[in-house]
């Protein structure tokens, strides 16, 4: 996407004021979100940046553009927008993350194997999901 590139060639907009407020506030509260995320290492920041360009998009064209050229955030969103792509440590990190958090689910939680059932039941293909994304855009 380029800078000069308006962004209601990418997104549709919503013609709602009292939605356009809506999703407004839900990309600034993400956005908050996304900063502490990056910040403290127990908070996904990635995915609430994510939820943040989407709201922006049918929110604010302004915000929109800031994100899609944010020196530090602007490159990841635009690879997921555009192409899909979950970089390969942004995988590593989160794969390890989450079997981390199954393990301790399952040494906590070991007179109860229900819990740790459902919490693998849905940790595995989230995993997998996750694995099968591009991990760079293709050319």
């Amino acid at each position: 996407m380029r800078a000069d590139q308006p962004i209601a060639e990418v997104q549709p907009r919503v013609p709602s004021t009292s939605m356009r407020r809506l999703m407004l506030a839900l990309g600034l509260v993400c956005t908050a979100l996304g900063i502490i995320g990056i910040i403290l290492p127990v908070m996904p920041g990635t995915v609430f940046l994510l939820i943040a360009a989407w709201a922006f998009s049918r929110s604010s064209e302004r915000l929109h553009l800031w994100l899609f050229q944010h020196p530090r955030f602007g490159r990841t969103i635009r690879e997921w927008h555009l192409y899909g792509v979950i970089p390969v440590r942004a995988k590593v990190v989160a794969i390890t993350m989450m079997a981390g958090s199954f393990a301790y689910v399952a040494m906590t939680l070991n007179d109860n194997w229900i819990i740790p059932a459902l919490v693998g039941a849905t940790l595995v293909p989230v995993a997998i999901w996750i694995a099968s994304r591009p991990g760079w855009p293709r050319a």
